[in-house]
Parts: C-alpha cells; structure tokens; sequence
C-alpha cells in the first residue's frame, strides 16, 4: 500500500542582486511516497522521493533554470539524509516521466499465480521444464535454497551447500505423497517437469507444521533459529501466526524415478 506525505523543507539560500548579497530562506513543497512490503523477493522496501511532479509543483519566482536546480539538488540532499536515517532503506529518485516508466515495467513483470488445490501456495516459473511431471509415489530429486520471511528472507537453508566427498551438491530426495516433507513443496513439484524452476510463497499452513518434517537444515543453529521463529509462543499470541512461518523456495527439479 502507498502512503503520501508532504514535506516542507527550508533552504538557506544566497541572493546576488546589485552588488548586494542577501541571505534567505526558501521553503520547498516536496512529495514523499513509501511502500513497504514483506519479501524478499527482500520483495525490499521502496522509498520514492518526486519533484516537478504536476500534482504537486514546486513554484519559483524569478529564479534562473541553474538557480532552481541548485535549489532543488539541496533539497533533495536534506531529505535524502533524513529519510535514510528515518527509514533505513534504498532511496530512489525520480521524476514523473522515470515513475511512468517504472509503472509499465512493473506491469510487464511476470506475477505469482495460485496453485490449484495447494492451500494457498503461489508460485512464479523461472524455468519451464521439458520432462516428466510426479505423481504420487514417485522419487523426485531436487535443489532448492529455502528462505524465511520473517527474518527477512534469511536463508536458512540450500541443497547446493550440502555436498559429497568430491564436491558436488547433493539433491534432496522424498516421495510424492509421503507426508514426510511441508506440503508446500509437494504442491509445488506436483505440477513442475524436470529440467523447470520455480519460486514459491508457501503460507504458514503448508509449511513447518512440526520440528521433524522436512527438508531441515543440517546445521543445529539454523534448525533453532528457524523454529525458535515460526514456533515463537509470545509472538503467536499476539496474533503474528499469520506471517511467522511464510516461507520462500526457489525449486529445482532435477529428476524422476518412477517406483
């Protein structure tokens, strides 16, 4: 969601007139929008700062076109600094044509798509496949880097660390059907082909249900953090059940054996 504010700002400015120098305040009209948004895709938060925006103009009276740009680069300066430090997050600059332009290519981006029949589980294809498809009973093979939302999306987890004698990743492998491993992921391997990639948002009721279902994190410390997380008994009862356990998996399937 958008949120709008309007920010004065005042300028020490020079005024050379004459053979005189006259100190003055300016005070500018500026327009601040921010979104906030969970995940990452660390999705990131966006802070968006416009001048010479048409709904909001900032006026000028007898200044020269150097003279208003000197203006408005302090401006922009000023509120630069204390927006970092109000809101710690990447500043961005625009005007309205750069915003228009941001709007259409946020248009064209491909979006997240509900599963059917997946309790709610969304997924982006990266990667279209082009073999076969699971189904109940049989072994898949795949790499996934798996991430916590909650924490930002802290990785806690990711196939391609855990590696053989020689040094090549080792796939998690599972059964489709066997209720061993969230049931996020099986609805997202379900419909996927070999060779495909996909990203998924797994909602807290089909991910981490129970500390032994799988795939978990070989290392002890992760373990802790992910479940001291989504299992937070305090957070959980103010009412944070909802987005504790939003898990993100970036999948690939790498193979099929049917049993």
């Amino acid at each position: 969601m958008w949120k709008g504010y309007v920010v004065n700002i005042y300028l020490w400015c020079k005024l050379k007139q004459n053979g005189r120098t006259t100190l003055y305040t300016k005070k500018r009209r500026m327009m601040l929008t921010y979104s906030a948004s969970t995940s990452s895709f660390r999705v990131p938060h966006i802070v968006t700062l416009c001048y010479n925006n048409s709904h909001h103009p900032i006026t000028t009276h007898g200044e020269s076109a150097e003279s208003q740009s000197m203006i408005t680069r302090r401006a922009l300066s000023l509120l630069s600094t204390a927006t970092a430090a109000a809101f710690s997050v990447p500043i961005l600059f625009c005007d309205s044509s750069v915003r228009s332009s941001e709007a259409a290519a946020a248009a064209a981006t491909p979006q997240f798509s509900e599963l059917p029949e997946s309790g709610g589980v969304k997924a982006l294809d990266l990667r279209v496949g082009d073999g076969d498809s699971p189904v109940n009973g049989d072994q898949v093979a795949i790499h996934y880097y798996g991430r916590l939302a909650a924490k930002q999306g802290w990785r806690f987890d990711a196939t391609y660390d855990h590696k053989d004698e020689t040094g090549v990743p080792l796939p998690f492998i599972f059964t489709i059907g066997s209720g061993k491993v969230i049931s996020g992921i099986e609805s997202a391997v379900r419909s996927m082909k070999v060779g495909g990639i996909r990203r998924v948002i797994i909602p807290p009721s089909e991910g981490y249900q129970n500390m032994s279902q799988e795939p978990l994190p070989p290392d002890y410390f992760d373990r802790q953090r992910l479940f001291t997380t989504i299992f937070n008994p305090t957070r959980l009862a103010n009412g944070e059940g909802s987005t504790l356990g939003i898990l993100i998996f970036d999948i690939e399937l790498v193979s099929v054996k049917h049993l």
